[in-house]
């Protein structure tokens, strides 16, 4: 079988696509024929081997992928051939808080091979079904993005109608984040450095829109749109100081989802007023399967679909990279 590999260059254009030997099940264990991946910028980062993402040579990249069901091991009591299912990126947290423990086997990281390859095996509790009515490439893009997002918004967040929420960017994150929150019954404000991307939002139903390129000093905006109060919650992509700018404009008591790495892995924070407003900084580490299966089911009831701004060939995984590396509006797909 095909598949992608990262050598010791580490560099996108370094990716080597070779030939493996069809994977043996153990009997909870379930072989899947892959439709779709997803990619999100942690998959980026295992790619160039930056920091602590850098994985061994050799690695297998990309945690996020939905496919069929083709094999299953004698003892696989909850799936049958031809259902068709996501991995989980954290695949040993299946429920619960999060534990040290639940924390390992990432799917294509610096620890474990991922899901750029034709055929992947999982044990049966590392999978889980995804919704009918979306496409394999809808599908392909929850198991990161998708479940982050929910995590921040639904999970952490607890959205009602009349809560604010900003929402930086338009990636992959911050797109399900919106669509989240306009569920909840949220009144949304959404930062982008493009009209075109902002007239995206305004499609979706997002009533306050503001271009930070041209409106750079954009916290006077929000807190204008806020009466002066800031928003209750903020998902926070960008990281780094940028927490500052964030913090500006947050409301009395409020929560800022701490979620992108973009601006930087650190940053000097204005702890004093961390304490003085009350906020909560929450970092979110994607999800557990609990937490999917309720994301799931949301997005059946309300139909929702994910934003996807291309979908790129198994063959030319290169160029879906090269376009992550420069941005997208919504998510990147590679199809089989």
């Amino acid at each position: 079988m095909k598949a992608y590999q990262v050598n010791k260059e580490y560099s996108i254009s370094s990716l080597e696509l070779v030939d493996k030997s069809y994977p043996k099940l153990l009997p909870n264990e379930v072989l899947v024929k892959m439709k779709a991946n997803s990619l999100n910028y942690r998959d980026l980062m295992v790619v160039i081997g930056y920091s602590s993402w850098k994985p061994p040579v050799g690695r297998v990249p990309v945690s996020d992928g939905v496919g069929i069901i083709v094999e299953k091991g004698s003892a696989v009591t909850t799936l049958a051939i031809n259902d068709r299912v996501a991995g989980l990126f954290l695949p040993k947290w299946i429920d619960g808080n999060l534990t040290d423990e639940k924390t390992g086997g990432s799917l294509g990281g610096a620890k474990t091979d991922g899901l750029l390859q034709e055929y992947a095996v999982f044990h049966e509790n590392e999978v889980i079904k995804v919704p009918d009515f979306l496409s394999d490439e809808e599908a392909a893009t929850l198991p990161c993005a998708g479940l982050t997002a929910w995590h921040g918004i639904m999970e952490k967040g607890d959205l009602k109608p009349g809560t604010t929420v900003l929402i930086q960017g338009t990636g992959g994150v911050s797109l399900f984040s919106a669509q989240f929150a306009l569920m909840a019954g949220a009144e949304v404000i959404l930062l982008s450095s493009s009209d075109e991307k902002l007239e995206l939002g305004k499609k979706m139903g997002i009533n306050h829109l503001i271009n930070y390129r041209q409106i750079p000093e954009w916290e006077k905006n929000v807190m204008d749109i806020t009466g002066g109060r800031g928003v209750n919650h903020i998902v926070e992509v960008v990281g780094g100081s940028n927490i500052n700018r964030s913090m500006d404009v947050i409301a009395l008591d409020g929560t800022i989802a701490v979620i992108g790495l973009i601006g930087g892995l650190s940053a000097e924070l204005n702890t004093v007023k961390i304490m003085s407003r009350q906020i909560r900084l929450q970092g979110i580490e994607v999800g557990s399967k609990e937490m999917f299966t309720h994301m799931n089911e949301a997005l059946a009831a309300h139909q929702i679909h994910p934003v996807i701004d291309r979908v790129y060939p198994f063959e030319d995984v290169k160029s879906a990279f090269s376009h992550l590396e420069k941005g997208a509006t919504g998510k990147i797909v590679i199809k089989y």
